[in-house]
């Protein structure tokens, strides 16, 4: 169903839900969910209002304006900084280019070279989406047995001045995903002398 039409379908039944009673209106509020796809809420909002809203043109979303060369030339400047997260790559984009374009790693053009280098975090994010996947999956989960038991505190809950209380991290590294076999590193560190 086309919005036009729903709103069309809105105009003729809101006059009659308005008026009818409480289990009238449920019946007329149900026919209308089906008939449109909207939430609940949403349609009870819209049935509810004094006057019809007056349809105006849809705006389709503007084409995209970071072409296939500057998604392609982010993935490589990505992949060469180790993958870091966006808003620490984002700022470090006027140095990074430069290097990249020296080293023949990328070769742009003056448009492309500004768009990337001026790229926010957010639209790095959106960009990368398809190649992070599995990144930032963790590979433990705590066990519920042990939940309730063990008490838990992090680094500021420690006043502890002798040595031998601990905090533990174990890290897996296994790039972006978390399929085959890789390494883990189990890292304590000592809360008192701070030592690893």
């Amino acid at each position: 169903m086309s919005f036009q039409t729903k709103r069309e379908l809105l105009a003729k039944i809101a006059p009659r839900y308005r008026e009818a009673p409480r289990k009238q209106k449920t019946i007329i509020l149900n026919e209308f969910i089906a008939s449109t796809g909207y939430k609940r809420k949403y349609a009870i909002r819209l049935l509810s209002l004094p006057e019809i809203p007056t349809v105006r043109a849809i705006k389709r979303p503007r084409g995209r304006f970071y072409g296939e060369a500057v998604q392609e030339a982010l993935k490589i400047a990505w992949c060469a900084s180790n993958c870091i997260a966006s808003k620490r790559l984002s700022p470090f984009f006027e140095e990074l280019v430069p290097i990249l374009e020296r080293h023949g790693h990328l070769d742009l053009n003056d448009e492309v070279r500004h768009q990337l280098i001026s790229i926010s975090p957010a639209k790095i994010d959106r960009i990368l989406k398809p190649w992070r996947s599995g990144s930032g999956r963790g590979t433990t989960k705590r066990s519920s047995l042990l939940k309730h038991q063990v008490p838990v505190r992090t680094f500021a809950d420690w006043e502890e001045k002798r040595p031998g209380f601990f905090e533990a991290d174990l890290v897996a590294h296994c790039g972006w995903s978390t399929e085959g076999s890789y390494l883990y590193t189990l890292t304590l560190t000592n809360i008192s002398t701070t030592w690893t």
